[in-house]
């Protein structure tokens, strides 16, 4: 059984440039296939609720949601670093806020760290959480959260002022205490310069090579299909072989050759006996 990784174990990566996959997760069976295969860490992000719950963005989704689908991957990963998404709202109020509600994944999730997005705006709240003795996670670039002010889901830092920016609030995620910090959809060069910047792991998602890299789970396994964002690859079309198995299945029940001999169970007593049972409600 491995040894669950603690942030001591991903700054060492960091600095022996030892690269960090995760990806996202948001039940059981997931989180469990995701521990097989020897995944670094998993985050349970607020993206459950477009591609779970099927919602139209993040916004909706609720604490009571995060930390439901957290206690599901618990179960299923329990010797993996888990990272509850801290959802909108939550933490937006003031820092108090934002510390009782950090606080509640790791009492009622057993996370090992919360993530929060933006950067000079909630420094406070990092540091409040971090004070707490909380482990938190910084993201920062595309934050879908506030995406309305940036314009919708578009990358950010493409020019000079724009990652002058980026900067900013990834200097202020690591001032604040953050142990990491995601970057989102911003390009390359910016990410590798905040990765010589930063002594905190920096990790991408759609931001090129850095300390290690995020993809939605939903996406790389080809299940989520509303769109596909230009910086992921896909490595299964779980959606195709799961709608064929489904005409498959439709198939078989309406011509009837589902169920066969093979899925059903056989009477213990003999075919008189439950002959005479059958004949006893009949006359009744």
């Amino acid at each position: 059984m491995a040894r669950k990784k603690s942030v001591l174990d991903f700054r060492k990566m960091k600095e022996s440039k030892e690269q960090v996959a995760w990806i996202t997760a948001y039940d059981f069976p997931t989180a469990a296939f995701a521990e097989a295969a020897g995944m670094d860490m998993l985050l349970v992000g607020d993206s459950l609720g477009m591609v779970v719950l099927g919602y139209k963005s993040t916004i909706p989704v609720t604490m009571e949601d995060c930390i439901s689908h957290c206690q599901a991957v618990r179960r299923g990963a329990p010797n993996t670093f888990i990272i509850g998404d801290m959802p909108f709202m939550s933490y937006q109020t003031s820092d108090q806020d934002a510390v009782y509600n950090a606080g509640r994944f790791l009492k009622e999730a057993d996370v090992d760290c919360i993530k929060l997005e933006g950067g000079v705006r909630v420094a406070s709240r990092i540091k409040a959480i971090c004070d707490a003795g909380i482990v938190v996670m910084g993201h920062t670039g595309l934050t879908p959260q506030s995406s309305g002010q940036l314009g919708g889901h578009k990358a950010q830092g493409r020019d000079v002022s724009g990652a002058r920016l980026v900067i900013e609030d990834a200097l202020a995620v690591q001032q604040a205490g953050a142990f990491s910090i995601l970057v989102e959809a911003v390009p390359p060069e910016l990410t590798a310069f905040l990765r010589e910047l930063l002594h905190i792991p920096v990790y991408s998602i759609g931001a090129g090579h850095c300390d290690g890299q995020l993809l939605i789970s939903s996406d790389m396994l080809g299940e989520f299909q509303a769109f596909t964002p230009k910086f992921v690859k896909k490595y299964a079309n779980i959606a195709e072989v799961t709608t064929n198995a489904f005409k498959e299945y439709i198939q078989d029940v309406k011509t009837g050759a589902f169920p066969g001999e093979d899925h059903v169970y056989r009477i213990l007593d003999s075919k008189d006996d439950f002959e005479r049972l059958f004949a006893e409600y009949k006359r009744s």
